[in-house]
């Protein structure tokens, strides 16, 4: 009976294990495909200051233009 006992501590230990090899495993990808090179938020983060960039470089010259 102890002997029994003893090998469902080990395989739930085991499984335990596997089980968060599986979710640091995910997490890593989850990180790779968001700020990786090309990745979701890189891309998401470059059209969002792409964008204030231009909004400022067309009031910055409406600015030089009215004063003319």
């Amino acid at each position: 009976m102890l002997k029994r006992n003893k090998m469902k501590k080990n395989r739930k230990k085991g499984q335990s294990t596997v089980e968060y090899i599986v979710l640091v495993t995910a997490v890593i990808a989850v990180i790779l495909v968001f700020l990786g090179s090309g990745g979701i938020f890189q891309s998401a983060l470059n059209t969002t200051l792409n964008q204030g960039t231009a909004s400022m470089q067309l009031l910055a010259n409406r600015l030089a233009n009215s004063y003319l």
